[in-house]
Order: C-alpha cells, then sequence, then structure tokens
C-alpha cells in the first residue's frame, strides 16, 4: 500500500470525490494518512450529506487553496418539500411541516428566478460563518441563535432538472459564499411550502469537475500516488500565463517586479498573471502594476516545479 512508503514532500492537487457520511477533513485526514505529507488542506467544505468535487491541496498548492475556495462552483441538489429543519437539511430537527400536494413545477420554476444573479442569502445557524469569533455552528448546538445579516451571492444559472413531488432537483452555477442549503430553506418560504436540502453533489470547483476526480479507495490503490496529483498552478489554469527570463526569475523571488516589455500592452492594473521560467517550471502568481509597467511578485513557489500547464516559449 501507498501509505508504507514514508513521503514528506509533494507539491500538488488531489481532485477528490468525497463520500457522503464524513467530513472535509476526514478526507484530508485520509490523504494525510496515504501519502504521509504533513501540509495538507481542502479548498471549500463539503458538508457530510453531501458528495462530490473537493480539491485536496499538498505542499506548496495550499498556497493557492484559497482561488480555488473563491472560484465558481456548481451543485445539484434535491429540495425536498413538506418539511423544513433546524439545519435546513436532512439531518436536522424538523420545526415546520405543510402540505405539498398544491405545488406544481410551474410554481416552484416561476420562483427559482428570483434566486438568479446577485441575490442576497442569509447564512444558515448550522454553518462555519463567524460570530463575534465563534463558529455559528458551535453556538447552534448549545442553542443559541444570533442574526446573521444577509451576504451577497452570485448565481450564474439555475434550473429545474427533476420534479417528481415531494422532491425538485436543481443545478445551481454559482460563486463563493453560496448555500445550497440556504436555497432550500428559502425556496420553501417562497413558494409557500416548507422545504430542507435533502441530497448534494458538487460537480465542479473552478477548473475541476467529476470527471478529474477520485476516490479515496482509488487513491489508497495507488502505488505511485504521485503520479495522481494535478500541479500546484492547476488551481490558477484559467489565468492567463507569461513567461520570465532567469533575471527575472531572481527578481521574483527575491521579492521584487520584473520589467517584461511587450508581455501585456493591454493588461489592467492588479491582472493577474501564472509566471513560468523558460524552461517550464511554475514560479508563482504575478500581478501588473499599470503606474510602474512591472509585474509584482503576489505569490511566489519556494521551489519551482514543472507543470503541464507552462505556455510554450
Amino acid at each position: 500500500m501507498s501509505g508504507t512508503t514514508t513521503r514528506v514532500e509533494a507539491d500538488g492537487a488531489f481532485v477528490i470525490n468525497k463520500p457522503k457520511a464524513i467530513t472535509s477533513m476526514d478526507v484530508v485526514r485520509a490523504v494525510r494518512r496515504i501519502t504521509r505529507v504533513k501540509r495538507v488542506g481542502h479548498a471549500g467544505t463539503l458538508d457530510p450529506i453531501a458528495e462530490g468535487v473537493l480539491p485536496v491541496c499538498l505542499g506548496q498548492a495550499t498556497r493557492f487553496m484559497d482561488y480555488l475556495v473563491d472560484s465558481g462552483k456548481t451543485y445539484v441538489g434535491e429540495i425536498t418539500f413538506g418539511a423544513a429543519t433546524d439545519t435546513y437539511d436532512a439531518e436536522g430537527e424538523t420545526t415546520a411541516t405543510g402540505d405539498y400536494a398544491s405545488l406544481s413545477r410551474e410554481r416552484v420554476e416561476e420562483q427559482l428566478q428570483h434566486f438568479t444573479g446577485i441575490v442576497l442569502q442569509r447564512p444558515p445557524m448550522y454553518s462555519a460563518v463567524k460570530h463575534e469569533g465563534q463558529r455559528l455552528y458551535d453556538l447552534a448546538r448549545a442553542g443559541v441563535e444570533v442574526e446573521r445579516p444577509e451576504r451577497e451571492v452570485v448565481v450564474h444559472s439555475l434550473t429545474l432538472r427533476e420534479w417528481e413531488p415531494p422532491r425538485a432537483v436543481v443545478q445551481v452555477d454559482c460563486g463563493k459564499g453560496f448555500y445550497m442549503r440556504s436555497l432550500a430553506h428559502d425556496l420553501g418560504e417562497a413558494v409557500g411550502c416548507p422545504a430542507h436540502l435533502s441530497a448534494l453533489t458538487r460537480t465542479r470547483v473552478g477548473p475541476f469537475s467529476l470527471d478529474d476526480a477520485l476516490t479515496i479507495e482509488q487513491l489508497e490503490a495507488e502505488e505511485d500516488w504521485e503520479g495522481l496529483l494535478e500541479p500546484p498552478d492547476a488551481a490558477l489554469k484559467e489565468t492567463p500565463a507569461l513567461l520570465v527570463p532567469s533575471a527575472g526569475e531572481r527578481h521574483l523571488r527575491n521579492g521584487q517586479p520584473v520589467n517584461l516589455p511587450g508581455s501585456a500592452p493591454y493588461a489592467k492594473h492588479l491582472e493577474p498573471r501564472r509566471a513560468y521560467s523558460e524552461d517550464g517550471r511554475f514560479l508563482g502568481l504575478v500581478r501588473f502594476n499599470r503606474a510602474e509597467s512591472s509585474w509584482k511578485p503576489e505569490k511566489i513557489m519556494a521551489k519551482p516545479v514543472l507543470s503541464r500547464y507552462a505556455p510554450e516559449p
């Protein structure tokens, strides 16, 4: 088994298909056990009830996790009408019931239209959002409920895929900070019938989809697990790239900006780029300073690594 070999250094990301009934941190612990890499983290929590895409970053790739957390995501969720719960999902205690018999597909689709674009959403009490330094779920478990201000979230598209009363299956393409549980709860209120989230699959995080994902069992069975790693820059592969000559590489690694004449005549101020050496090593992320016409280092790799996403010289 791969876990019998001690390895403590590796840089990259696994795209894990998280199963139901375990936490995202359980996945991190499993990856750490299998690989023996100490520095491991996940990019975006999935509730135990949920399954699907969970990027897990190792080594230097953990420095770029926040770009995955902030990236777009796609969810397929099952909403069950007839009962609302305190957690907004199937694991909570029932707080309200209602009759769904008169609820129609047309009524659900009509109300879904109001949840697209820039919308206001209130986080569930059972969530990791902090209130005065405490996680909401810790307060909820202690029987304390607090006011949660609504937050702006972006929903790019929202479609009803299936309608089999009392179940509705919806697909959502959204930005960061969106709660499918809150959507289920709010949709129930909008149509006049209590509802909760009964199942959830995350099918995409940024550039990663379920087609890219592997199970924990597949990872554990693989002797050469390093061959399954996405390189550290995979989280940024939708960001444009540029090549940096050796002199410029030294500047970046010393925290200094570099001037690359002709590299971005139309670049906007603070526009990001993936930076690579001329031999294809990922150096890190830089941003353009329009006033100085230079690229300033934002996050630079301590040890640049070869990447298949490097641009051609």
